[in-house]
């Protein structure tokens, strides 16, 4: 921490103007020792005059009680000349002391030094530290960022988020987090950054900012990859003209991620994503004869050689407890090989879940991505669209448009609501996602309701509100630039939960997986392990720790700064 010493010294050292503003204090203040031993001196006569003799100090004393208005009233004078000079002592005081000296103060010396102090800090946000290597620069300040920022942390990757005001850059700093200020379009900003020595940069603003962005960034840095947000298809070409490395276009991605949890037709195992090999898949339990079975019973892993790793149910991810029974409602999430999740997929194929047709309430660029992923599955497809030009675009994707507002309960019931066996609510408005989702769950109990969200804050509130599954914009671009920054395929799980890869920490060298009771003390599910390149699937309670393991787990972010705080940090 700073001295008073340094900090004076720091003023005194400051520029011109805020030196001659610490002048004109000083003279302030020289007057006013003037005025206090001026009045001391009258003091003295005065008091000569009525016969009292006192030190000149005990003038200045006197002085300095009746102007600051203490008044101690231990010294008086008895004469009307003398209380009449004291008054005036008095006004002079609450003029000079109380009124004038705090403006000359703040004005001279508060408001200079607290400028300085700005400047200073100002300074320190406009650049990345020296000794940073090796990080990511994401070029605009959104949710997406903020969230990115903490993910990155957990995998041990540094990040910077560069913000235009520098207000709001102190302002993040001082929240803990790392921020550079400056225009991500300048060059400047990312020579601050030091772009030459990033691990990746993500441009994360509009389109046509998103090709400066990215024609800015190879100026100085050709090789880095660069990763671009696109909300347009058609800027898919320019972005990648322009020198990006990856373009993704998570407004479309988002409506197939949704599409792809829909449980329709014949059961099926739907693969959702892919880990060193193996597969993550998930099936409904209605309509099959794992309805009402806890999971031990399913007998999947003695029998297929899939194991389950978790239970959606009302929009969480549950762990997978021997003794949790599946309900019409849950949804199971297996981890095995392609052979193995095809088996099981053979197995299931045979139960028709439900024929009728998936009900997607909102033609926007969302639902239209997902109407298009579901006709590509075969799935028949009934959509709800307020907006005429909104309809328009989205005649020819579906087998039934419905131009009407989804809240009125003939255009739901005309969509087919009573036997539809998915619902997808794509509009971008978390208020009317929610109220959505308790009215369809009202006049449809037994869909899976699957649902976008904008904003972090409402995702409890849909999951309250009946949704089986929630995905959000931020949290679908989170796993997607992490995905590329760690090199592997990009698994979506679902919202709030993600694929941990975690190195062996030396507290749990040597111990099997049910010694470490890694599950109930932290909350992360161990669902494969990889050790030399090599992948182990299914690891049992037996199964033994090994140096130079790396766990790949499901959980939270919590959990996974659960399992640092309660094993250590990772070797």
């Amino acid at each position: 921490m700073k001295t008073v010493a340094s900090h004076l010294a720091n003023f005194l050292a400051a520029r011109d103007s805020s030196r001659r503003e610490f002048a004109v204090f000083l003279r302030f203040l020289l007057l006013q020792s003037v005025v206090v031993l001026a009045f001391a001196g009258v003091f003295h006569w005065l008091m000569e005059r009525e016969g009292q003799s006192h030190s000149w100090f005990t003038g200045v004393y006197w002085t300095l009680t009746v102007m600051t208005t203490l008044g101690f009233g231990d010294i008086t004078f008895h004469s009307d000349a003398g209380r009449i000079f004291s008054v005036v002592v008095l006004i002079s005081g609450v003029f000079m002391l109380l009124i004038v000296m705090p403006f000359v103060f703040v004005r001279a010396v508060y408001e200079p030094w607290v400028e300085q102090r700005t400047r200073a800090r100002m300074r320190s946000v406009r650049h990345v530290p020296d000794d940073v290597r090796d990080h990511v620069l994401i070029a605009s300040n959104d949710p997406i960022a903020f969230a990115l920022v903490r993910r990155l942390e957990l995998a041990g990757v540094p990040a910077w988020i560069i913000e235009p005001d520098e207000e709001i850059a102190l302002r993040l700093r001082d929240a803990g987090l790392p921020v550079i200020a400056g225009d991500m379009e300048d060059v400047d900003t990312y020579d601050a950054a030091h772009v030459q020595h990033a691990r990746l940069v993500f441009a994360n603003s509009r389109d046509q900012e998103n090709s400066n962005i990215v024609l800015t960034v190879r100026e100085r840095n050709p090789t880095v990859p660069i990763v671009a947000l696109v909300e347009s298809e058609e800027s898919i070409d320019v972005l990648e003209l322009s020198g990006a490395s990856h373009v993704l276009p998570l407004t479309r991605q988002l409506g197939e991620h949704l599409a792809n949890r829909v449980s329709a037709g014949l059961t099926h195992a739907n693969v959702i994503g892919h880990v060193h090999g193996l597969q993550l898949a998930e099936f409904p339990v209605a309509g099959s004869p794992f309805e009402g079975k806890a999971i031990r019973g399913l007998a999947l892993r003695e029998e297929l050689g899939v194991s389950v790793v978790g239970v959606w149910r009302n929009g969480r991810l549950m762990p997978a407890r021997p003794d949790f029974p599946l309900s019409p409602s849950c949804v199971p999430v297996v981890i095995g090989t392609p052979e193995q999740v095809a088996e099981l997929d053979e197995v299931l194929v045979i139960y028709n879940h439900n024929p009728h047709p998936v009900i997607v309430l909102g033609g926007g660029k969302v639902g239209r991505a997902a109407a298009r992923a579901l006709r590509e599955r075969g799935v028949r497809v009934h959509m709800v669209e307020k907006s005429p030009s909104f309809a328009a675009r989205a005649d020819g994707l579906v087998d039934k448009l419905i131009v009407g507002d989804a809240a009125d309960r003939d255009v739901l019931e005309n969509a087919g609501i009573a036997e539809a066996p998915s619902i997808l609510l794509t509009t971008h408005d978390d208020a009317m996602n929610i109220y959505l989702t308790v009215y369809c769950r009202r006049l449809n109990p037994n869909a899976r309701i699957l649902t976008r969200v904008t904003h972090e804050r409402n995702i409890e509130a849909i999951q309250r509100a009946g949704a089986d599954f929630v995905l959000s914009y931020a949290s679908l671009g989170v796993h997607s630039v992490l995905a590329i920054v760690q090199r592997r395929e990009l698994v979506v799980l679902g919202e709030g939960v993600d694929l941990f890869h975690i190195p062996t920490p030396r507290t749990l060298v040597g111990r099997t997986i049910i010694e470490a009771d890694i599950g109930a003390r932290t909350g992360l599910n161990v669902i494969a392990l990889q050790q030399d390149g090599a992948t182990v699937a299914l690891p049992t309670a037996e199964t033994r720790l090994a140096a130079g393991t790396t766990l790949i787990a499901v959980g939270a972010a919590d959990d996974r700064e659960r399992f640092r705080e309660t094993f250590g940090r990772d070797t």
